[in-house]
């Protein structure tokens, strides 16, 4: 008996002391990852990029230089920043779509041309906030969009809706560090809007019967455009492709939304 209860000692001095070191390597390790978060923070901005390609290929990633946030963040992080890139990248193809169906929306609104409407859109430096949408930005602009007393430019609302909407479902920032949080229902919610955005962009009409906004189309052959329909597809497969990821990194529980009752009212993000 003496000599089981003597041969329990050093395992249990060994566990002791494992578990003693334990939270002092958690602890250095934390304030490495927050002293490195700190670095990288300091020179964080917001990245918009430009249109996805219409032909659907994107192009392959171009070498760079390693940075000092790299090594503050993991292989999720970086899956969600291109995740990000992609989502932006089309909801601006959207808007110039759009606009190429709708060119009196960009003459509404006062811009020389198609593009310059865009840029202005997702121009970065105005955090998605314009005086002519009274600063509404996120599912507020999407929804002026489809207003029918709404005087301005109906692209550009939605436009800077769709993209701040998806920006705000990632925290309003497109770089991601060790110690950030993304919640996965936002970009869940975020898929769901999109859906309702389109829905709302092939019923909504004005007075006389006619759409607020031309989207998908029939040629004169009889063949149907859907350009819009896929790029939406792909917006929405981004969403729930990442919320997924992030849910099953983090254990979150995503709660489902049923499709019938959420495509008429945006939801909350």
């Amino acid at each position: 008996m003496g000599g089981a209860k003597s041969s329990l000692g050093p395992s249990r001095h060994t566990a002791d002391a494992g578990s003693r070191l334990r939270p002092r390597f958690d602890h250095r390790r934390r304030l490495l990852v927050a002293a490195l978060a700190l670095l990288a923070g300091c020179t964080r901005e917001i990245r918009i990029p430009g249109p996805a390609p219409t032909t659907g290929h994107r192009p392959p990633p171009k070498a760079r230089e390693i940075q000092a946030s790299d090594f503050a963040k993991t292989d999720i992080d970086s899956a969600i920043e291109v995740n990000l890139q992609e989502s932006l990248a089309s909801a601006r193809l959207l808007t110039d779509k759009l606009y190429r169906r709708n060119p009196r929306e960009w003459r509404r609104g006062g811009y020389a041309s198609r593009d310059a409407a865009v840029a202005r859109a997702f121009d970065p430096k105005f955090a998605w906030r314009f005086p002519e949408l009274g600063r509404a930005r996120g599912t507020h602009a999407l929804n002026l969009a489809f207003q029918l007393d709404f005087k301005g430019d109906r692209v550009f609302a939605f436009g800077v809706g769709l993209g701040s909407m998806i920006m705000k479902a990632y925290g309003d920032r497109t770089e991601f560090l060790l110690l950030d949080r993304v919640d996965p229902q936002k970009i869940y919610n975020a898929a769901r809007n999109v859906e309702v955005a389109a829905w709302k962009l092939a019923v909504t009409r004005d007075s006389d019967g006619r759409l607020l906004l031309l989207s998908n189309e029939i040629g004169a052959d009889g063949v149907q455009n859907l350009s819009f329909e896929r790029e939406i597809g792909k917006l929405i497969a981004y969403q729930d492709s990442m919320a997924r990821i992030i849910a099953e990194r983090t254990n979150r529980t995503i709660r489902f939304v049923v499709q019938g009752v959420a495509l008429k009212a945006f939801l909350p993000i």
